[in-house]
């Protein structure tokens, strides 16, 4: 019914090996993180009653709903768009094009087979949140609830990432507009239901945060207005994704193939033709660009490199700003930013999620535009002709390295700015914002880094993609998640390293998988298992409002020595894997 392209990897799907590890990791991280939570809340208080095992069932409830649908809506937009992207590069789409397959069954089937992963992770946790209702404290509607609005999510997630990767050339455009537009419908949805305070069942319609957060909250049993609002948030969702399907399936030949491709008038081959051809004088002639001792970096800078709806992207992201800016300003307004987190009943100061939030987009957003600097050399087919020019390593990994700064310079310097800005008003101390800035450089380099190595060390573009960015979203995600709990019980610090050796070893593990698994050495494997302890050490120092030059120090040590460990191995040598990609015949 959906098509050959579904059929397909229905049938590929299962005769994966990485298909099983992923089910079998995923569920093996959620228990990890119930064992964890329980080694926390037992070292603080006692489990013994029926009370105390409701309220840890109830809290763990409340806190893995939310991370299951993050990850796998972010997993179904991110690899819906590079899954069709790729497809684009690889000039494989035009030949499906080309077939009998109508629209539906190019566009659905495309969405359908990109889903099998994520849905068969959810799919795959399900008897594990049915075992918390054993606990105590949660229902099983309310689990049933919590999957509904997850299933929902992710369906609508991976249709705007397969249309929206149909709709754009660029695999950076794909992600980076699938991310954004994603987040602004979001943004939009709670301005909405801040500026005209509907019925809580239709805020809870236009928002999956608090329809989640409605059906997942441990205060009572789910109410009928919850039932209601989940319900129409389910279907809001299905309605907006048989629109952006419908959208997609109705301009799917339109789209494609994109100008970059079109047939362009063929050379003469003999000299009959040539002569018979028209002067040069009447055809666009254009004069011949002096080129930069590094060509690399002259690309870069001087070229649409990543096409020319980037543009639109730096405007998003624009937009994205201005919105958390006007939250920070709202706070300077009422006076909660220049309050101590203590005297307002907060861990944290009121401005550091907004600040955390435009921060973690714009790493993001950079780690996608340096892996993609190297996977559209690949899947453009110019890889291999660099390799063997006279380019050295250095000029092809400066020039990569500083053409994403420059072409995501708006990404880096807005954050910066707004940094600056609180500082000036005096939300934030000077020092405090030299640490900031420099801190948020490092991180930077260290993403820009990132993906250059995962671009080099990964054959398939989607590997590459995913690997990179779900090394960024692993750090991000275990930092909120080590921020949730150790909030949660501030005051038994001391208590926590041990239950968080479990994570920091399992996060280790994975982090020498994704950067090591090519050519694995020392200094990978001392900077994958030392920085998760760095960053704990990092957010502690943190949560405790000591001297931030301990968290400056201890961020600069750690992710510089990562850094060096990933750029070193490129500066000495071209070591870019030019192995046959063997996943890429199940993604055709």
């Amino acid at each position: 019914m959906l098509g050959p392209v579904f059929n397909r990897e229905a049938i590929v799907l299962p005769k994966r090996s990485k298909t099983f590890l992923a089910r079998g990791l995923y569920v093996l991280a959620m228990f990890g993180l119930i064992c964890t939570g329980y080694l926390v809340l037992d070292g603080s208080r006692s489990l013994s009653t029926v009370s105390d095992s409701a309220r840890f069932g109830g809290w763990m409830f409340s806190l893995l709903s939310p991370l299951q649908l993050l990850v796998l809506s972010s997993l179904a937009a991110v690899g819906s768009a590079s899954s069709v992207a790729q497809e684009k590069d690889r000039r494989t789409l035009i030949l499906l094009l080309m077939t009998r397959l109508s629209g539906f069954e190019v566009v659905v089937g495309k969405l359908t087979a990109t889903l099998l992963g994520p849905l068969a992770m959810l799919l795959a946790a399900l008897p594990l949140f049915l075992v918390l209702p054993l606990l105590g404290g949660v229902s099983p509607s309310q689990v049933l609830s919590v999957f509904l609005v997850t299933t929902a999510s992710v369906v609508f997630a991976g249709s705007v990432g397969t249309v929206v990767g149909l709709w754009r050339e660029k695999t950076f455009q794909a992600i980076a507009l699938t991310v954004l537009i994603l987040l602004m419908l979001l943004g939009l949805g709670e301005i909405a239901i801040a500026t005209l305070h509907p019925p809580q069942e239709y805020a809870l319609a236009i928002s999956p945060i608090r329809a989640l957060s409605a059906a997942a909250s441990p205060l009572a049993k789910l109410s009928a207005d919850t039932a209601l609002g989940v319900t129409l948030f389910s279907c809001v969702a299905a309605g907006g994704t048989v629109l952006v399907l419908f959208v997609g399936v109705s301009k799917v030949r339109v789209w494609n193939p994109s100008r970059e491709v079109r047939l362009k008038t063929p050379e003469p081959e003999t000299s009959e033709e040539a002569e018979n051809q028209e002067s040069p004088s009447s055809w666009k002639v254009r004069q011949p660009r002096p080129v930069w001792s590094n060509p690399i970096l002259w690309r870069e800078v001087r070229t649409w490199a990543y096409g020319r709806k980037v543009v639109v992207i730096r405007v998003a992201f624009a937009l994205l700003f201005l919105l958390g800016a006007a939250v920070i300003y709202g706070q300077m307004r009422d006076g909660t930013a220049f309050e101590p987190a203590a005297r307002i009943g907060r861990a944290l100061p009121a401005a550091t999620l907004p600040v955390a939030a435009i921060g973690v987009i714009s790493l993001v957003l950079v780690n996608a535009l340096a892996v993609n600097s190297v996977t559209g050399e690949r899947d453009g087919l110019a890889l291999d002709l660099l390799l063997v020019t006279d380019l050295n390593p250095r000029e092809f990994v400066f020039g990569k390295l500083l053409g994403v700064f420059y072409v995501g310079k708006e990404l880096i310097v807005l954050p910066i700015l707004l940094v600056i800005f609180m500082a000036s008003q005096g939300v934030m101390t000077y020092e405090n914002m030299v640490y900031a800035i420099l801190g948020a450089l490092v991180l930077y380099l260290f993403v820009t880094i990132l993906g250059i190595h995962s671009g080099m060390n990964y054959v398939a573009g989607r590997t590459a993609t995913l690997a990179s960015l779900g090394t960024v979203f692993f750090l991000c995600v275990g930092i909120a998640i080590c921020m949730t709990i150790m909030v949660s019980f501030r005051g038994a610090f001391q208590l926590q390293l041990a239950p968080f050796l479990v994570m920091i070893l399992g996060g280790g593990a994975a982090l020498f998988a994704s950067l090591g698994w090519r050519n694995p050495s020392s200094a990978i494997f001392l900077a994958s298992f030392t920085l998760p302890l760095i960053t704990f050490y990092s957010i502690t120092q943190f949560l405790l409002q000591t001297d931030h030059l301990f968290v400056f120090f201890s961020m600069a040590v750690g992710y510089g020595f990562t850094i060096a460990a990933l750029m070193i191995p490129a500066l000495s040598e071209f070591d870019v894997s030019l192995e046959r990609d063997r996943g890429s015949e199940g993604n055709s």
